[in-house]
């Protein structure tokens, strides 16, 4: 394809543009993982086994929520196409049929899982007191799944009208509670790890109140309608199938990652949660600009401008391998002494700072990654990305595998999982990936 390289000066308009979506995404998503974050830091405080059902609670909530992320990413290009062909009373209603969407499938997924909880947690193999911990954590937790889910819907919508600063004030506001409620109920009420849960949901209904009166706003300023449409509904539950198996993919990789952890032992498990908490937030942070990207390329496609879709994807692309790097850097600096902020032990401490070192080393590569995640998200390109998430999944199987059997235990067992997951599987993910983006089939314009 020929393209007409952008100048300089709208390359400068490209990274404003860029910037304008990602900076305030960039809070919002950082804001995100530190429910996580804050849960591991004070559940860690209670001791080992805590810490240990809480990682393999996260790992089976995460699990539930990601397979359905396909309600954020499926909404913001569909919203953002109507928008770039100028039909935001469109996009605005495709957004309230993904809410309507989310609220439904929140709450029979919330259903089905509270019953299913204790065999999903023996899944796993914990001890008798961990998978007690895990159990308590995550029966209270699924009272929150469907604002989760709603929260998705609503942040898709808003983003794919080009606002990500709404997202950020809610996801901080949302923090800020959380944060709170979990300090005083852990200690102050002393309800230890199911405070954690119970200080978590609160917060999340609190997030789903907010936005509620931002997207009625939008509905009457664009005259959009609230109530639910079958066609609407049906036609988001059928663009996200296959972002569903893309998620599937990505969530079976970090189950596989966990299952070889607990067979390690319970303090590698332990350790493992952490180092997968750090990963998420720095995946988060790097997915700022895979946000801007999706907004940005689902718009440029509405608009039938192919020049700037590229434009946005060079430009993306250096933004994030350039990000990636510096908080390499940052984190191979603080891993001796991170683990003190989850434990406060120094012995556990020592038994994370190889793997986080070796999570430093794959972060530029992620950058890249998550980039080309997000502008093939944007232009729709599902499909590819579902299948290629399966063939990334087969390479990944075996180098667990490897990890889990060679490995041994102790911080250098650990380090090597790390290795298998943060270097092995996000290196067969930015093959498939590069190798689709170099292309123009993925550039399919119009609404």
């Amino acid at each position: 394809m020929n393209e007409k390289e952008p100048t300089s000066g709208s390359k400068r308009g490209v990274d404003r543009e860029i910037m304008r979506l990602a900076v305030p995404a960039l809070g919002a998503l950082v804001a995100e993982p530190l429910f996580l974050l804050t849960d591991s830091a004070l559940v860690g405080h209670l001791g080992l086994v805590p810490l240990a059902g809480l990682g393999i609670a996260s790992v089976v909530l995460q699990t539930i929520i990601g397979l359905l992320v396909f309600l954020a990413y499926a909404t913001t290009p569909a919203v953002a196409r109507r928008l770039g062909a100028g039909d935001e009373r469109g996009g605005v209603s495709v957004g309230i049929d993904g809410m309507w969407l989310a609220l439904g499938l929140g709450i029979v997924l919330a259903a089905a899982a509270a019953l299913l909880t204790p065999g999903l947690v023996s899944l796993f193999g914990p001890s008798v007191a961990v998978a007690e911990q895990a159990t308590t954590y995550l029966s209270i937790s699924m009272i929150g799944l469907p604002a989760m889910l709603i929260v998705f819907a609503a942040t898709g919508l808003l983003r794919g009208l080009q606002d990500t600063r709404t997202p950020l004030v809610v996801a901080v506001g949302g923090f800020g509670a959380n944060a709170a409620l979990n300090a005083l109920l852990i200690y102050g009420a002393g309800w230890g790890i199911a405070g954690s849960a119970w200080g978590t949901v609160i917060a999340q209904w609190g997030m789903v109140a907010a936005y509620v009166v931002v997207i009625l706003r939008h509905a009457r300023r664009t005259g959009a309608t609230i109530r639910p449409q079958r066609d609407g509904i049906r036609s988001s539950a059928l663009s996200g199938g296959w972002l569903l198996v893309r998620t599937a993919a990505l969530r079976a990789a970090l189950v596989i990652a966990t299952v070889v952890a607990t067979g390690i032992g319970t303090a590698e498990l332990a350790g493992f949660h952490v180092v997968l908490t750090v990963f998420s937030t720095m995946a988060f942070a790097l997915d700022a600009l895979a946000i801007a990207a999706q907004a940005l390329v689902g718009k440029g496609l509405g608009a039938s401008d192919v020049d700037f879709v590229r434009a946005v994807l060079r430009r993306c692309l250096l933004w994030g391998v350039g990000g990636g790097a510096v908080l390499a850097l940052v984190l191979a600096a603080v891993s001796p002494a991170a683990g003190l902020l989850f434990t406060g032990s120094a012995e556990t401490a020592a038994l994370i700072a190889p793997s986080l070192v070796v999570l430093a080393v794959g972060t530029p590569l992620a950058g890249y990654v998550f980039v080309l995640d997000g502008v093939l998200i944007g232009a729709g390109d599902v499909r590819y990305l579902a299948l290629t998430g399966i063939v990334n999944l087969a390479v990944f199987v075996p180098l667990a595998l490897a990890a889990a059997t060679w490995g041994g235990t102790g911080a250098a067992g650990l380090a090597w999982l790390t290795a298998a997951f943060a270097i092995g599987y996000i290196a067969a993910r930015a093959t498939t990936l590069g190798l689709r983006a170099r292309g123009d089939a993925w550039q399919r314009t119009g609404v």
